[in-house]
């Protein structure tokens, strides 16, 4: 499988550029296609850049006629919940119009297999915890919602045109790459542990925790954290799964562990030995109290298993990108 090409959207973001790597690791050529928007041109190491827009839909289907690719990855997003309230006009515009253009793109020049970047926020605030592939899916955001769209978009392809594809549904993201290739990088920054780690090594103001009045045993916000290096492999995995002709899937991505908060501040204070400084604000529109994934499916039909998402390995892996030394050994 020397030198495969591989489409990969937004491969210039936090999980394209680590799954580019995982590729190339694996023998594959990733090919990116990246605005750069949001994206970082220097984290394209792994193989070629083209810059042009997903809904640019004729320059994608030049993009995938020349590389000859069988196989499209697509991360390619808008991805902040509290932007997507906001914001929706840019939610609805890039997420689903990328999609409609990047599937017409596809069906024009035969390209019949797509592992898609989907989200556990098309779950919305679900009553039951763990969350499975079969809870009801009433995302309470804009951006669940056109991830969403986008699941619904690629179900009706696969019975117009003969799509198919392994949907992948993530929780939190987290982490850098093992060997400090790349690490995560947004600007804006939103996520909880970058944005925890620049406030214990005062490069940014105290943490905002929103909210430390949902129903949870320490008041705040509970999310399933999953490296980013085992998400990179499971896109690996489902693509051999698609290239072995295995069925269409729809699958969490996740640990089936859940922190709080708090949890992730006392875990950052324990491994890198800085306090966290944060002040309580008000909750953020469209913020889930827990979201944990049930993950059990992933296991048995990818043979999938997150081998580095344990919150210490999560933090030894980022926190040198944030200018702090870490603690190794250290029970967080």
């Amino acid at each position: 499988m020397t030198n495969v090409p591989v489409i990969v959207t937004g491969g210039a973001g936090f999980i394209g550029s680590h799954t580019c790597k995982r590729l190339a690791e694996a023998g594959y050529l990733p090919v990116t296609i990246d605005n750069l928007r949001t994206g970082h041109a220097d984290a394209v190491k792994w193989g070629p850049l083209e810059q042009l827009d997903l809904r640019d839909r004729q320059g994608v289907a030049n993009v995938l006629r020349r590389y000859g690719a069988r196989t499209v990855i697509h991360f390619a997003a808008c991805a902040y919940v509290g932007e997507s309230v906001v914001n929706p006009d840019l939610y609805y515009d890039n997420n689903v119009g990328g999609m409609i253009s990047l599937l017409s793109a596809m069906n024009s020049v035969g390209v019949r297999q797509l592992v898609f970047s989907s989200s556990c926020a098309t779950y919305g605030n679900p009553k039951d915890i763990p969350i499975s592939e079969t809870t009801e899916q009433a995302p309470i955001n804009p951006y669940g919602r056109t991830k969403l769209i986008g699941e619904m978009m690629v179900l009706d392809h696969a019975k117009a045109f003969g799509l198919r594809s392994v949907m992948l549904r993530y929780f939190n993201a987290a982490g850098a790459d093992p060997k400090g290739d790349l690490q995560e990088r947004h600007d804006p920054e939103t996520h909880l542990i970058p944005l925890a780690l620049m406030a214990a090594a005062g490069t940014k103001p105290p943490l905002k925790v929103f909210g430390a009045d949902y129903p949870t045993p320490d008041g705040t916000c509970i999310r399933d954290y999953i490296h980013v290096s085992d998400l990179a492999n499971a896109h690996l995995l489902a693509l051999r799964h698609l290239e072995n002709q295995g069925a269409d899937l729809v699958l969490n991505l996740g640990t089936g562990r859940g922190l709080s908060i708090y949890e992730i501040i006392k875990a950052i204070s324990k491994i890198t030995g800085k306090e966290v400084p944060y002040k309580i604000a008000p909750r953020r529109a469209g913020d889930p109290a827990e979201l944990v994934a049930k993950t059990d499916l992933a296991e048995r039909l990818l043979h999938f298993r997150p081998l580095r998402s344990d919150i210490d390995s999560i933090l030894w892996d980022a926190a040198p990108h944030f200018g702090l030394e870490v603690r190794h050994g250290v029970d967080a």
